[in-house]
């Protein structure tokens, strides 16, 4: 209701509460009008969606087939190795923005859909809920479709990932929301409006001297 108000209305009925509390006595349209023309609200909308969606997919993609890695074969160093991604997700991000920062820019990646969604590709936790699945399915599986010729990618393909879709649902949601609500690395990875991002966007309707709650 209080997006259909004037701006100077928004907080004029609080006290006492009333019914213009909740319906507004002045109908207006201009923030919407204003959110959607003059600030690009649109753009913004969708490279949110557009980035989230790209991080979410290859985000699956990346992290099942490491945990499938982890989970069906054995190598040097694989416990070590399983070490590291666990401590990938436990490091705030403030510690690791400079460096990425910097290698971002080295790629010459900055302002780009691709500073924004590759960094957040490889997620420790999706990699860690995808093995401990993995790990709680029967050798067997794996063990006759290797004696029928199945390759390690059919295996994959065809047999380990439909067996998961709880996890990969689950895993799907977290990397969604989290690139959604994403802030402080596209703020820092980007520059102009056209890769700007909703959070960012929303950030910029508090200014020095007030905020367009409407």
């Amino acid at each position: 209701m209080s997006s259909f108000r004037p701006l100077d209305d928004i907080f004029k009925f609080i006290s006492p509460i009333t019914w213009r509390t909740f319906i507004p006595t002045h109908v207006t349209g201009e923030a919407y009008v204003s959110l959607f023309t003059e600030r690009g609200f649109g753009r913004t909308l969708f490279n949110s969606f557009f980035t989230a969606m790209a991080e979410m997919l290859f985000g699956l993609l990346v992290g099942s087939m490491a945990a499938f890695a982890f989970a069906f074969f054995q190598f040097r160093g694989e416990n070590a190795m399983f070490v590291l991604v666990l401590i990938t997700f436990m490091i705030p991000f403030e510690m690791i923005a400079i460096p990425l920062y910097s290698l971002v820019d080295q790629l010459g990646w900055m302002d780009s859909y691709t500073a924004i969604i590759v960094p957040g590709i490889e997620n420790g936790l999706v990699i860690f809920l995808y093995r401990q699945f993995f790990m709680e399915l029967s050798p067997s599986l794996t063990e006759a479709a290797r004696l029928d010729g199945a390759s390690w990618f059919r295996i994959y393909t065809k047999i380990i990932m439909p067996l998961c879709k709880p996890v990969t649902l689950s895993a799907g949601l977290l990397i969604f929301v989290h690139q959604w609500e994403s802030f402080m690395w596209p703020l820092i990875a980007t520059r102009s409006d056209q890769y700007k991002v909703i959070q960012v966007a929303l950030s910029d309707f508090t200014t020095e001297f007030g905020t367009y709650w409407n």
